[in-house]
Formats: structure tokens, sequence, C-alpha cells
């Protein structure tokens, strides 16, 4: 026979704990329900108090848990299903819970779990983790709270997260060939200069030759990087950590995103982006009843861009009527034309959800061109870039080295 540790909650909501014997955890989770309790954790009581040391200092150093994208995901999908078959929101969290992944998702369902054996709302417990679930997903849940398709709103969130994380992975995919060509010539320019250039130094040194013009700049160009390359590498890192503080800053934040959208190929791609996003997330708030201010706050705090997140704080300062929302967005003249006439035919149809469906769909294949135009773009544009440098160094050694079988007479 185990000894298993039990948590548990009343009839009257009140917390119990204590100890059961047991042949396994599932004539343990028996026993404790033969005694008119509810179960919400059951452990092993000879390893569960240095595991829950062991987890209480893993959290410490690292903070508050959260649930990465991936693991929202999955979370969300199980418990839509685990809904859809009829099971009431405290045991599917149940059962979700008793799955242990040895990820920060364990010890948050678990919470939330708690939170509604207490008698609180999913929506309540869910916003008492704000940094996994965001306003827009606490809103979704609230408003299928209201509406009794608690499942149908989860099913909406998942085609929600999984259509931004596509835009981001196809963003993430047309950087990383660029990303890599421009690392294996940094390093490789970096590499010849600090360690092949010396070698050839030492050499013409000896030879007391004249040598060329862009020999001898490439020489400098070496000693200086050896005498101060360490100084130059704190300096970038120094002048990076700053800059980065200073974006993170609400002045920097605007002139950094400003920037973003102002910059030619990149700005079709991160303008395009965020109005598909915000297409989507807007048609999903209130194609469940969130009204439209409500959804409009939301917006304005998922849209990832502070310049479009003043714009549409404004907006909502310049609604009246509590509704149509075309008309402020198109009176500061950030938002494109095409986008506010959507959503004006929307409003007057009274099928705003469905044209801005049609504005999200719109701008996601303008993404895909436009990513498709940078791709084709920078490619030439950084091996032109590469190529240059690795053959100024060719040439210029190339060139000296001309220049010393001539004197030689060779």
């Amino acid at each position: 026979m185990a000894k298993f540790a039990y948590i548990a909650r009343t009839k009257a909501g009140q917390k119990v704990e204590g100890f059961v014997e047991a042949s396994d955890r599932r004539a343990a989770l028996m026993s404790v329900e033969r005694m008119g309790h509810i179960p919400v954790s059951l452990t092993d009581a000879v390893s569960s108090k240095p595991q829950q040391a062991k987890a209480g200092r893993f959290q410490w150093r690292l903070g508050r848990p959260r649930m990465s994208g991936r693991e929202l995901l999955i979370f969300t999908t199980e418990l839509s299903d685990l809904l859809a078959a009829g099971l009431p929101v405290g045991n599917a969290l149940n059962l979700l819970a008793n799955r242990k992944t040895g990820g920060p998702a364990d010890s948050i369902v678990e919470e939330v779990r708690d939170e509604i054996i207490r008698g609180a709302s999913l929506s309540d417990a869910l916003a008492k983790h704000p940094e996994s679930f965001s306003r827009l997903y606490v809103s979704m849940v609230r408003a299928g709270e209201a509406g009794g398709a608690l499942h149908e709103v989860l099913r909406r969130l998942i085609e929600h997260y999984e259509r931004v994380q596509e835009l981001k992975e196809k963003i993430i995919m047309a950087l990383v060939y660029p990303a890599i060509v421009i690392v294996v010539g940094v390093v490789t320019l970096i590499f010849s200069m600090i360690y092949v250039i010396p070698k050839f130094r030492i050499i013409f040194d000896q030879m007391n030759v004249a040598l060329p013009l862009p020999t001898r700049i490439l020489i400098g160009l070496s000693g200086f990087l050896v005498r101060y390359g360490w100084g130059i590498l704190i300096a970038i890192l120094i002048a990076a950590t700053l800059l980065n503080r200073w974006i993170k800053t609400q002045v920097g934040r605007l002139w950094w995103d400003g920037m973003l959208l102002k910059l030619p190929v990149v700005r079709g791609i991160v303008f395009s982006g965020i109005l598909a996003n915000l297409a989507r997330t807007l048609g999903t708030l209130l194609s469940n009843g969130v009204p439209a201010l409500q959804a409009l706050a939301i917006a304005e705090q998922t849209v990832g861009n502070a310049v479009l997140s003043r714009e549409i704080r404004r907006a909502r300062e310049r609604v009246t009527d509590g509704t149509t929302i075309s008309g402020p967005l198109a009176a500061g003249g950030v938002f494109p034309p095409m986008m506010t006439d959507m959503l004006a035919v929307g409003e007057q149809t009274g099928d705003m959800a469905g044209s801005l469906g049609h504005i999200a769909r719109r701008y996601e294949n303008e993404l895909n061109r436009n990513v498709k135009l940078f791709t084709t773009l920078l490619e030439p544009i950084l091996i032109v870039f590469v190529a240059f440098g690795v053959g100024f160094v060719a040439l210029s050694v190339l060139m000296a080295v001309f220049n010393l079988t001539n004197g030689l007479d060779v």
C-alpha cells in the first residue's frame, strides 16, 4: 500500500488536506471522494515535499510562471474539446490539471481550477494570470460565458491564435536566410581582418616594398580591429543596451514603431501584418457580442505598434454613439481608406464580422506578397554586400602579391 497526500474541497468549499493509503492513484482518489470531498491534487507522500520545495525554488528564481504560445493553444484546444463533450468547467480543468507536463502550464491550470472550485467564473480565474491570458482571451471567455457557448468561443480563439502564429512564422521564416547570410559574411570578414591579414602584413613588412592603396587601407583597418576590437565590441553592446532601454520608454517606442512604418519594403510587411491581426481581433470580439468600445480598447493593447495603438485610442475617444467605429478610425488618416470603407459597409449592412474577415484576408494576402518582395530584394543585396567585402580583402592581398612578384622580377 502506498501513501498519498491529498488536497481537496468540502461541499462548502473549504480546503482540507490529509493522507490516504491505497494501492494506486485511482484508488486514492476514490477514497477521497468517499469522504465527501472534491479532490484538488494528489501526490505521492514520499516525494511530494521535496518536489514542492524544488518547484518553489524554481519559481522564486524565474518569477510567476507563464504559458508559451504553443502551451496556450494546447490548453485552449483540450479545454474546448472537453467542454464540447459535456463536461462541466471544473471537471474539465481538473482533468487538465492532472496531466503533468513538467512545464509552467501545470501550476497555472491548477490555480485556475482552484479558483473555479472556490466559486469564481472561468474568465475571472483566467484574468488573474495576465502574463498568460491576454485581455482579448479573457474578454472572449467572458462573452462566451454570458452567451452560454463557451466551447464555441474557445474554438474561435484557437483559430485566431493559429492565424496570428502563422503570420509571425511567415515573417520569421522570411528573415532566416538573410540573417544567415549576414552572420556568415560578417564572421568571415572579421576572421580575415584579425587572423589572416596580420600574417600577410608581417610578410609585406619583411619585403619592404611599397604597397598599393587598397592594401594599405586593409592593413590599417586590420590593425585598428586588432588593437581596439574589444573596445568596439563593448561599445556596440553598451549602445545596443541603451537603445533597447530607450525603445521600451513611451517616446522611444513611438519613434521605433513609427520608423518601422516608414522604411521602404519593411513598412509593407509590418503594416499589412498589423492590419490583418487587428481585423481578426476586432472581428472575433464583435462577433462574440463584445461592445465596440470595449473591442477597440482590447485591440489598442494587442495591436503591437505604439503609433497605431495611439491612433486607436484617439479613435475610441472620438466614438460618440458607441457602435460605429469606421468614422473615428478614418478621421486620423493613419488607417488606409480601403479598411475604413469596408468597415463602413459592414456597419451599414450589419455584418461587421464579415467585413473584418474580408479585410483580414486582404491584408494577409498583401503580407504574403510583401514578404516575397522583401526576400527577393534582400537576398541579392546581401550577396552583393558580402561579395564586396570578401572581394575587397582578396583583391587588396592579390594586388600586393603582384607588386612583390614584379619587384622580384619573377
